[in-house]
């Protein structure tokens, strides 16, 4: 599936609709350049799973952890490994916790950084891609 959004308003609305697609357990893998629009996506997202909590990139504290009020899905696990040393500090900081439960959707952006923490785990990969200022192209594979 690909889409083409014309704003930011457009892919966070994407992302909101999307949201409505995942179930409990998923995995979603958020590929694009800086600045590409992954942590705009996932704001939508978080907006249907109906979080009021302000969204923002985990670069520097590598995973945050967003509560779910939902009859399955308990939490929404943003983790950014771009600044990551190694799978290890994923792991000490509580990463086995959440990755692949059956009540949490994880949205991990860098992921090619811990393949190894993916392994059997049910994945969905998101490439966005920026077209221009405005707009992105949104690939789901």
């Amino acid at each position: 599936m690909e889409i083409i959004t014309k704003t930011i308003e457009e892919t966070t609305d994407f992302g909101k609709k999307f949201a409505h697609q995942l179930n409990a357990g998923d995995v979603v893998l958020l590929h694009g350049d800086l600045g590409a629009g992954k942590t705009t996506f996932t704001k939508g997202l978080a907006l249907g799973f109906d979080i009021i909590n302000e969204v923002v990139s985990p670069t520097f504290t590598l995973m945050n952890v967003y509560p779910v009020n939902s009859e399955k899905i308990k939490n929404l696990v943003h983790i950014d490994t771009y600044r990551l040393n190694d799978e290890q500090d994923l792991i000490d900081i509580g990463i086995e916790d959440y990755l692949g439960k059956n009540d949490t959707v994880c949205l991990i952006e860098w992921p090619e950084k811990i393949n190894s923490l993916l392994l059997n785990k049910k994945i969905i990969n998101i490439a966005i891609e920026s077209i221009s200022e405005q707009q992105r192209k949104i690939t789901i594979y």
